[in-house]
């Protein structure tokens, strides 16, 4: 019987998080015209620092939970003179578990 009960035992699979955790109302608060600085208090350090785009900041955030469908979100923010220009987002890919 223990032997048996082996076959069916699964390992527990930990929920993954990475990235800048970004949620509608933080995006909602960000505006055309804000300084950086106001950018980094509402969605703090950005995770990418392209050097080929150094008046963009990509926001990228993914979420793998134990159980369910992986989500992955990237915001990116664009600069001109320390201000917003424009603000980009998307919802990357959604797989199945």
């Amino acid at each position: 019987m223990l032997s048996l009960s082996a076959c069916f035992i699964r390992p527990y699979k930990f929920g993954i998080t990475q990235g800048n955790v970004i949620t509608a109302s933080k995006v909602a608060e960000l505006q055309e015209g804000m300084s950086e600085e106001e950018v980094l208090y509402i969605l703090g350090t950005p995770m990418l620092n392209d050097v080929f785009h150094l008046n963009r900041w990509d926001y990228i955030y993914y979420e793998k939970p134990t159980y369910g469908v992986e989500k992955r979100h990237h915001v990116a923010v664009y600069f001109e003179n320390g201000h917003i220009a424009k603000i980009t987002q998307d919802l990357l890919q959604e797989s199945a578990a």
